[in-house]
């Protein structure tokens, strides 16, 4: 079964940047379509970054040109790299893990994921 582990969550500035990691466990991520999501108390899971099993990668707008996307196949390890963070990003974050091909739409849909990590908290105070 594939396990998720997310870390690098905490509490920064305006401005400021963090680095979240999600280990992966059970099945090799180069073989794999992974995402980051977030999720405010009340709102619907939003979808942030993805990454298909060739390395290509896509941002939601609303992180472009702030947020990256990226894998080490040697750690099985999924990263975003946060910067110049926004109150508005404050949130939880997932991961998630897809071994199927998708399209990128459907990439971006909480949906369409099976497995998941547990969270990591993200606050961005202002």
């Amino acid at each position: 079964q594939v396990q998720l582990v997310e870390s690098g969550g905490g509490s920064v500035q305006s401005g400021g940047s963090l680095r979240l990691s999600c280990a992966a466990s059970g099945y090799p991520v180069s073989l794999c379509s992974m995402g980051w999501f977030r999720q405010d108390p009340g709102k619907e899971r939003e979808g942030v970054a993805v990454i298909d099993r060739d390395g290509g990668t896509r941002t939601a707008d609303s992180v472009k040109g702030r947020f990256t996307i990226s894998r080490d196949n040697a750690k099985n390890t999924l990263y975003l790299q946060m910067n110049s963070l926004k109150p508005e990003d404050t949130a939880m974050y997932y991961c998630a893990l897809i071994r199927s091909r998708l399209s990128w739409w459907s990439l971006f849909s909480p949906t369409a994921y099976p497995d998941w990590g547990q969270g990591t908290q993200v606050t961005v105070s202002a």
